[in-house]
């Protein structure tokens, strides 16, 4: 009798519902956050241009994206939110300066591409 109460009450938890896990989302520099760098950054983040001579960061390619400025990376692999690229384009801490500066924002959508993929480890393909 007490295993047949055991084998029920196994039975009833395995059919319990079960978290679900976060589903890993595959995010690309090549495929999916170069198009919002295009679009947002490169006018201004080339070589010559206002971006680029104010900060030093030049955003046309995964290499110089990650080269960072003379003061330091702006991507930290593995952590958007110590990464000063994530933070001057989502406003998560109220700076005077956001980014793209002048222009329309990012949407939440591409700011949320952009988090992932650096959550993900800024990986290049």
């Amino acid at each position: 009798m007490h295993i047949a109460v055991l084998l029920l009450i196994t039975a009833g938890l395995s059919s319990c519902d079960k978290p679900e896990q976060p589903q890993f989302q595959k995010v690309t520099y090549a495929d999916d956050v170069k198009p919002i760098i295009q679009k947002h950054c490169a006018e201004c983040h080339v070589s010559g241009q206002q971006g680029a001579r104010a900060s030093g960061l030049l955003m046309d390619s995964y290499k110089s994206l990650m080269q960072g400025t003379p003061f330091g990376q702006v991507i930290n692999p593995g952590s958007a939110m110590s990464s000063s690229l994530y933070i001057l384009i989502s406003g998560k801490d109220k700076l005077t300066v956001t980014m793209p500066h002048g222009k329309k924002p990012l949407s939440d959508e591409e700011i949320e591409t952009i988090r992932v993929w650096i959550e993900n480890g800024a990986a290049e393909n």
